[in-house]
């Protein structure tokens, strides 16, 4: 993984604002649900820069920053993939087709979806869901 990390400045510049506001959106919740390392690297094919989530050797989901947007990935293996199509009524028809145009491969299913702009928190959220409980305590006042 690379050690250049890009500050919020940097990432408004190359998102724009409507998908900044929504990378904001989507990492706050994972700070706050998840405990997670953060791991910045090249993106290679898929973007400018990529922060995967990851905790005991597993990846929670990995965010692409693209010039306009950003890709947010999941990978499903068998279990998640029979959740998904359990919840399958819950998602928007959007991430439904971005499921089922997915590749599995022998690995897992890699889903990827674009985002552009706030308004797929909650099936972003709800994604995470079926990769993995929340594992971030709430903290008592």
């Amino acid at each position: 993984m690379t050690e250049i990390v890009p500050d919020n400045k940097t990432l408004e510049k190359l998102l724009g604002k409507k998908a900044f506001a929504a990378w904001q959106d989507i990492t706050a919740h994972i700070r706050q649900h998840y405990e997670m390392d953060e791991l910045w690297g090249k993106a290679g094919k898929a973007g400018l820069h990529e922060l995967k989530f990851r905790r005991g050797g597993k990846t929670l989901c990995a965010l692409y920053v693209r010039e306009g947007s950003f890709g947010f990935m999941v990978i499903y293996g068998k279990a998640e993939r029979e959740a998904f199509e359990q919840q399958r009524a819950q998602f928007p028809e959007s991430i439904c087709r971005k499921y089922d145009e997915s590749t599995t491969y022998h690995d897992g299913k890699w889903i990827m979806i674009d985002v552009e702009a706030p308004g797929l928190g909650d099936a972003l959220e709800q994604m995470l869901r079926v990769k993995r409980r929340p594992n971030r305590r709430e903290k008592q006042a």
